[in-house]
């Protein structure tokens, strides 16, 4: 597990109390950096789900953009607080 920085943490929070719900592909890559951020598992190419939960299939597909393109755990979680402020300015925030 990597150890997370206090901007990261409070944009987990943050994430959580927007006005709306962005798009799907936000929400993909808000999951993908996410889990690269904190490697809670680690990303395992093996763990590709099956192709008929296309839900986790989209998710595992969003995580391993990230992955191969070489985004450090610290930079995930930097990428993550920017993305959410951008959501928090297109989409308001309640907090």
């Amino acid at each position: 597990m990597v150890a997370k920085s206090a901007a990261f943490e409070k944009a987990v929070t943050d994430s959580r109390n927007l006005k709306a719900k962005p798009t799907n592909d936000e929400l993909l890559e808000l999951y993908a950096f996410f889990k690269q951020g904190t490697q809670d598992p680690p990303f395992n190419p093996d763990d590709k789900p099956s192709a008929f939960n296309f839900q986790a299939k989209y998710k595992f597909n969003a995580w391993q953009k990230v992955v191969d393109e070489g985004v450090s755990p610290k930079t995930a979680q930097e990428k993550y607080v920017a993305l959410v402020e951008k959501l928090k300015g297109t989409y308001g925030f309640e907090g």
